[in-house]
């Protein structure tokens, strides 16, 4: 049973990533997963200066959460075609204690947005950046217009061609990280 540590890169308190988030690891039995929600760990805009005080305990916290799963699960938003502020933090402060802190994982990588590119300028970046950490992204998924293609109420899919493309992205992701 591989350990799989799953987040979405949001501060938002109503975070439609951290919602595909629940969706697709209701999906995953054969699995140990841990949810995190990012927005309630309080972490202070990165700078030289700052960084000279130390690295903050929810970062260090985090590092030895991702050290402790073989794989992760990461949905990304998207503020005006990039990654939010937010999440590009996370990383850089993650990379301060250790450049490759993705060394040896296996990434699922979603996005979406109320959008009709889903979110798929902070994917892009996204698979640039997270092998420069060590990271293996082996499987991705963009789920664009949000509010017509999820059935919020629900935590479901109420598009039939994006749901069998997920259960076709969580199949092989589920497959590819076997231990």
């Amino acid at each position: 049973m591989t350990k799989i540590l799953a987040f979405a890169g949001s501060n938002s308190p109503v975070s439609i990533n951290h919602e595909l988030i629940l969706n697709v690891v209701g999906r995953i039995t054969e699995h140990e997963i841990e949810v995190l929600k990012l927005r309630e760990l309080e972490i202070p805009m990165y700078s030289n200066a700052r960084e000279k005080i130390g690295i903050p305990e929810n970062i260090k916290l985090l590092y030895e959460k991702i050290l402790d799963h073989q794989a992760l699960i990461i949905s990304v938003n998207e503020h005006n075609r990039n990654v939010s502020a937010f999440f590009k933090n996370i990383l850089d402060w993650l990379s301060r204690i250790d450049r490759k802190f993705m060394e040896g994982k296996k990434i699922l990588l979603m996005s979406t947005s109320p959008g009709q590119r889903g979110g798929a300028a902070s994917l892009e970046y996204c698979k640039l950046q997270f092998p420069r950490f060590g990271g293996e992204i082996v499987e991705s998924f963009s789920l664009p217009q949000f509010y017509e293609n999820f059935d919020a109420a629900k935590g479901t899919l109420s598009n039939e061609v994006f749901e069998m493309g997920v259960v076709e992205v969580v199949t092989s992701f589920s497959q590819l990280i076997k231990e």
